[in-house]
């Protein structure tokens, strides 16, 4: 788990100016919420973990971030999160891959990433497993579920329907190199849910209790971003990912 509330006082107490005094500011105004969001749902701060997503931003910032506590940060683009986590090796941090992911890239992700939180369909899972095995690493999964599809069907970005979620955690959990931790979801943009982040991550939470009476140790719930985290966080979302928030509006959508 990141060191959340050693971020937020540093963030609070080093400030000091430039890149590094902003993303304090923003870092210790997102610790505020989840705290705030962990009080409103009688939670222990300490049961959520950031996950700072730095896609866009330079491995510089990565440095900054992990200055002021953070642990735990990701990336959805293999391409720039290859370049950036060898650029950080020395430092102290916890990977995420968080992105929709293309089996031909498993092989690079896996030696970096000690997460996946995009996995949704059986080829990926082999791939990952096989990945894995060669670099000889464990790298824990989650399954992403999709609240816009029905059936068989992938979400609009990336996922599988509810009904699709226990055959897939089961491969998962069967798949040498891999480790079941637990389930993934976007708040959806279409379907019953479309607007409603709220009601969306109580339905993941269902599936996630359902999950873990197969899976006890799948116990991980990634959900929420800078838009709706607090919404993920009183839903009773284990780790919210968080990019804008935290670094800023990313340069493509100023």
């Amino acid at each position: 788990m990141s060191d959340a509330k050693g971020a937020g006082g540093v963030a609070g107490g080093e400030a000091g100016g430039g890149r590094g005094g902003e993303l304090a500011a923003n870092l210790a105004r997102v610790e505020q919420r989840i705290a705030d969001a962990c009080s409103v749902a009688g939670r222990d701060r300490k049961e959520v973990t950031l996950i700072v997503v730095t896609k866009t931003y330079p491995a510089s910032d990565v440095r900054l971030l992990a200055g002021l506590g953070v642990r735990e940060v990701a990336e959805n683009r293999d391409q720039d999160a290859a370049d950036k986590a060898t650029e950080t090796a020395d430092l102290p941090l916890s990977w995420h891959f968080v992105g929709q992911l293309q089996t031909n890239k498993a092989r690079s992700v896996v030696r970096y990433a000690d997460h996946v939180h995009s996995v949704d369909r059986l080829r990926l899972v082999t791939a990952l497993s096989s990945a894995a095995i060669a670099a000889g690493r464990q790298v824990g999964c989650l399954v992403q579920v999709a609240l816009d599809a029905e059936a068989e069907d992938r979400g609009e970005r990336g996922g599988v329907a509810p009904g699709a979620v226990p055959a897939l955690a089961d491969a998962l959990a069967s798949a040498p190199g891999l480790r079941l931790d637990g389930l993934m979801t976007v708040a959806p943009l279409a379907g019953a849910y479309a607007g409603q982040p709220r009601a969306a991550f109580d339905r993941l939470m269902e599936i996630s209790s359902r999950l873990r009476e197969t899976h006890p140790a799948a116990t991980m719930v990634s959900a929420g971003m800078s838009q709706d985290l607090d919404e993920a966080v009183t839903a009773g979302a284990t780790h919210v990912r968080v990019g804008t928030a935290v670094l800023g509006v990313r340069p493509g959508l100023r």
